[in-house]
C-alpha cells in the first residue's frame, strides 16, 4: 500500500507519513534500543464503528517497557486519546494494525541506555494480514532457544530482541513450515515466534507461564477469560514439555497480530485430527464478536473511534488539519 497517504503521530504531533523521518545514526536503529506495541482496531460495518481493542492494557505495558529502557511516555489516557484521534484523522473504515514505538532518538554512537534523548511515534496501517491460517498451521520446534529474562527480557517487546523471533520464524519457513515453536533455555515450551501458545489436552487448556520467557500477552489474557467463562474449560498455567505437544488434542496460537490460529501439525506429527479443532473454532468465533463490539460478556476494553467527544490532546502539528470535533474541543478552552 501507499504509506505516504497515511497520517502518523511523531515528535509531538500529527503529520504525513512522508514527513516523518529519523536520521541514519539514530541510536535505536544502530543498537535496537527501543520497544513497541502491536495493537488492533476492528471495523464493525453494522455499527458503522471502529473499535480499538484493549488500548489501556497495551499502553500500560508500553509505559512499563519504556521505563525499563530509561524512557518516559505520556500518561496512558493521553496515549489512548492520541490513538483514537489518529484513526479518526485517517478515516479508517476497515480493520487497522497500530504500531506504537518508543525509541532512543538521539543520533549517537556508543552502546548504552543512559543520557540519550528519546521519542515515540504511532503508525496505523489498514489491510494488514499477519494470519492467513484459516485452515491451520504446520509448525516445527525451532533449534533456536528463546531469549532469557536475564539477557533481553521477552516480556518487554524490545525491538532489538526480535531478531530472536526472526531467526526462529525464518528457519521454520525455509524448512517448509508455517510457524516455529520456541523452547525456553531449560527446554520447556515458551511460545511461538510472535504469538502465545495454548495446549488443549483432556479438556484442560494449558498455557506456559510468563516465567518461561514468553510475552505477557494482552490477547492471551482475553483468551484465558473466554476459554474459562465462555467455553467452560479448565485453564491452567504450567510448564509444558516438548513431547506433550505431540500428544495434544489441540494446539492454538493467540496474539494481537495473529488473532486466533490453530496448529495442524508439529514436526510432521498431526495434532489431534490433523485439522483445526472445535475449541479453536469456538474460541475464534467468540473472540471475533468480542473485539468487534458484538459480545459484551467479557471484561475487554473496546473503545469506539467515531462515537462521542474527542478528549483534549497534546500539541498538534499544523500540517494536518484537525477534525471538526478536535477543533471544537481545542477552541473550548485548552
Amino acid at each position: 500500500m501507499e504509506y505516504e497517504d497515511l497520517v502518523v503521530y511523531h515528535r509531538g504531533g500529527f503529520q504525513p507519513y512522508s514527513q516523518a523521518r529519523i536520521g541514519l545514526l539514530t541510536h535505536a536503529l544502530l543498537y535496537g534500543t527501543g520497544c513497541f506495541e502491536g495493537m488492533r482496531a476492528f471495523w464493525n460495518a453494522e455499527h458503522g464503528e471502529l473499535y480499538v481493542c484493549e488500548p489501556s492494557a497495551h499502553f500500560r505495558r508500553f509505559t512499563a517497557n519504556a521505563r525499563l529502557l530509561l524512557m518516559e511516555l505520556p500518561p496512558v489516557a493521553e496515549l489512548n486519546a492520541i490513538v483514537t484521534e489518529l484513526c479518526r484523522r485517517n478515516g479508517f473504515r476497515e480493520d487497522v494494525y497500530l504500531r506504537p514505538v518508543a525509541y532512543k532518538s538521539e543520533e549517537a554512537l556508543g552502546v548504552r541506555l543512559d543520557g540519550l534523548a528519546d521519542d515515540f511515534f504511532i503508525v496505523a496501517v489498514p489491510r494488514v494480514r499477519l494470519n492467513d491460517a484459516g485452515d491451520g498451521l504446520n509448525a516445527c520446534v525451532s533449534s533456536w532457544r528463546r531469549l532469557s529474562d536475564n539477557a533481553i527480557p521477552p516480556r518487554a517487546k524490545i525491538t532489538g530482541g526480535y531478531v530472536n523471533a526472526a531467526f526462529a520464524k525464518t528457519e521454520a519457513r525455509l524448512n517448509g513450515f508455517d510457524e516455529a515453536i520456541v523452547l525456553a533455555g531449560d527446554g520447556h515450551v515458551s511460545e511461538c515466534s510472535t504469538a502465545n501458545l495454548v495446549m488443549v489436552r483432556d479438556g484442560v487448556a494449558a498455557l506456559p507461564p510468563a516465567t518461561d520467557d514468553n510475552l505477557e500477552g494482552i490477547t492471551r489474557l482475553q483468551v484465558r477469560t473466554i476459554l474459562a467463562d465462555g467455553l467452560g474449560l479448565q485453564v491452567r498455567e504450567r510448564q509444558i514439555d516438548r513431547t506433550e505437544l505431540y500428544a495434544a488434542d489441540e494446539l492454538l496460537l493467540c496474539g494481537t497480530g495473529m488473532g486466533i490460529a490453530g496448529i495442524r501439525s508439529v514436526d510432521h506429527r498431526p495434532i489431534g485430527s490433523g485439522a483445526v479443532g472445535p475449541v479453536c473454532r469456538a474460541l475464534r468465533a467468540v473472540y471475533e464478536d468480542v473485539v468487534r463490539g458484538r459480545d459484551a460478556r467479557f471484561a475487554s476494553e473496546i473503545v469506539p473511534v467515531y462515537a462521542g467527544a474527542v478528549r483534549p490532546m497534546p500539541t498538534i502539528n499544523a500540517t494536518v488539519p484537525a477534525t471538526s470535533a478536535m477543533e471544537a474541543s481545542t477552541s473550548a478552552g485548552r
